[in-house]
């Protein structure tokens, strides 16, 4: 009697097994990580053949230039993104930070005239939103959706009480060379946006912080049974968030040259959507700040190559809402069980 006949198993030929099932989770992850770039070259390519000036030094330049500001705000919204959260406040924090800063530097409407320092306490008041959002969520457990869509007025609220009744204009020349200047032949925007990507790159995947945030993002429950301090990790992620949203606001202001409530007037939609796009989850736990930044570059090489091309501003804006569209079922399907948000 053989030994399949004694022990009643049954074996199958190794020619009819079904293969494992290893080969879809690659191609998905595969898709997440390189999908993204893919699109943005051919993006790019696509522009260069049909948009005329595209394909310059000059328009390398000023894509990278407009994207440094909101990439600085995706750095931090990338942050809170992976922990399964959602900062909404960005706008909000901008205007609050970019008031804070013209009306302490030397300006056309009191005599103040901090120089950096100025600068500093702007940034310590995005610092201070971003507490307040991650305290009021951790502490008095309120989805960030909601703590974060209330400083987002509550910093719009600030900013007009400081805005008063005249435009506060930029007056000192120092700071509006410094900011306007170049840093090893890179515009100073630029060089703190790829400040911002390396410090939050260096966060996330070389520090305990950072891997405490993809295991919130991964699974929050598992998490904290784990021993991770999960309440404080989410507040330090949106300090940090509202420090990034406070120096994009800074920076805005500057190269504007007047402090203005509406300095950060559509930044929020950018931000998100470029976060969304690079293929950070929704859900937490998977994307990063490189995801976020090859995000902000397709955004703004759509709509940067739609302009060169004589597209109507309809058209770039149905482009860019389809683009999203498409990127938020690419990255959620794969976890779709996940995503506490969908019913």
């Amino acid at each position: 009697m053989s030994t399949t006949e004694m022990t009643g198993e049954v074996t199958t030929p190794a020619e009819t097994r079904p293969p494992a099932r290893t080969t879809r989770p690659r191609v998905r992850r595969l898709l997440s990580t390189a999908g993204p770039l893919t699109a943005l070259l051919g993006l790019c390519a696509v522009f260069a053949a049909l948009a005329p000036g595209f394909a310059t030094a000059s328009n390398a330049m000023a894509i990278v230039e407009q994207a440094a500001i909101p990439v600085v705000l995706a750095m931090g919204a990338t942050l809170v993104v992976l922990v399964g959260g959602v900062d909404l406040s960005i706008e909000g924090v901008m205007a609050a930070s970019g008031l804070t800063f013209v009306l302490l530097a030397a300006n056309s409407v009191n005599g103040n005239d901090l120089g950096l320092l100025a600068v500093l306490i702007a940034l310590g008041v995005g610092l201070l939103f971003g507490v307040a959002n991650g305290v009021l969520h951790v502490v008095a457990r309120v989805p960030s959706f909601l703590v974060t869509l209330g400083t987002w007025f509550v910093g719009l609220g600030v900013a007009t009480v400081l805005f008063g009744t005249a435009t506060p204009q930029l007056a000192d020349p120092s700071l509006a060379a410094w900011a306007g200047g170049h840093w090893l032949g890179l515009p100073v925007v630029v060089v703190f946006a790829l400040a911002a990507v390396a410090v939050t790159v260096v966060l996330c995947k070389g520090t305990r912080l950072g891997m405490h945030t993809y295991a919130i993002g991964g699974d929050e429950s598992t998490s904290r049974l784990a021993g991770v301090p999960v309440g404080r990790t989410k507040v330090i992620l949106f300090a940090v968030a509202g420090l990034l949203s406070g120096l994009g606001g800074v920076l805005a202001t500057i190269r504007l040259g007047v402090g203005d409530v509406s300095v950060g007037s559509g930044s929020l939609f950018l931000t998100l959507s470029a976060v969304v796009v690079g293929g950070t989850l929704l859900s937490g736990g998977r994307g990063g700040p490189l995801h976020s930044l090859v995000g902000v570059l397709l955004l703004v090489v759509l709509g940067n190559g739609l302009l060169l091309s004589g597209a109507s501003p309809y058209i770039q804006q149905g482009a860019q809402g389809l683009i999203i569209v498409v990127a938020v079922i690419a990255t959620g399907w794969p976890a779709r069980s996940r995503l506490r948000v969908v019913k």
